[in-house]
């Protein structure tokens, strides 16, 4: 018996944004705040403030998807 996934988002694509949203996206962001000036890269500010506002919004996306899931299991209960 299949069972049903409560949340938003399939499970694989769930754990990969979590990631991307928690580990991988704000170290990103951390390393070229700190290496874009030594290398006089432009726009560093800019870049770093983009890659903040996506790692954001996976957490907001991770937040609705879970909202969701808990909705569904308090119907269920």
């Amino acid at each position: 018996m299949q069972q049903d996934n409560p949340y938003l988002l399939p499970d694989r694509v769930y754990t990969v944004l979590k990631w991307l949203g928690l580990i991988a996206l704000p170290a990103i962001a951390w390393c070229i705040n700190v290496i874009a000036p030594a290398w006089g890269l432009p726009y560093a500010d800019q870049i770093v403030t983009t890659v903040n506002a996506v790692g954001t919004l996976i957490g907001i996306l991770i937040g609705a998807s879970a909202i969701k899931a808990s909705k569904s299991q308090d119907t269920v209960s």
